[in-house]
Order: structure tokens, then sequence, then C-alpha cells
């Protein structure tokens, strides 16, 4: 089962995740990444970002990241993130 969905939207870049991951999961990769403890991206990456918005509750969330990113920069983000494995 696919566990995220990512595309792009006029502001930025949008994931969907499945009801495989939780909210708190979400939450914790959003505070690694505006902390900048997260290796699952590239410094210049994260410098593109202006904002994280999570709405939604387990089974059906989303993560809008506005800035200027694309979708494939994201996905590689995804897949190295340890928790979202």
């Amino acid at each position: 089962m696919k566990k995220t969905d990512v595309t792009s939207y006029e502001n930025g870049v949008s994931i969907k995740f499945s009801s495989t991951i939780k909210k708190n999961t979400v939450i914790e990769m959003v505070k690694k990444c505006k902390t900048g403890k997260c290796d699952c991206m590239s410094d210049e990456s994260k410098q593109k970002i202006k904002d994280m918005d999570i709405t939604g509750s387990d089974g059906n969330m989303e993560l809008k990241i506005s800035g200027n990113l694309d979708v494939e920069e994201i996905k590689k983000a995804i897949s190295k993130s340890i928790l979202i494995k």
C-alpha cells in the first residue's frame, strides 16, 4: 500500500498520508525539519521552505509545504525519512 501521495499546488508541495501513518509521526517529522535536526533533506532544500501546515487526522492527513520546492525533491526526502518507513 502506498503510504504517501506527493503533488504540487500553487504555493508548494502537498503530501497526503495513508491511514498507516499516524499524525503524531508527521508532527514529529515536521518538528525535526523546522529545527534542522532531520537528515532527509539537503540544507539547500530546507532553505526553500517557507511554511509547513498539517491538516486532518490519522487516516486522512495532509502536509502542505509552502516554498520553491518540487515534487521529486520532496519524494526523495520522504524516501530518506526514518519516521515514514
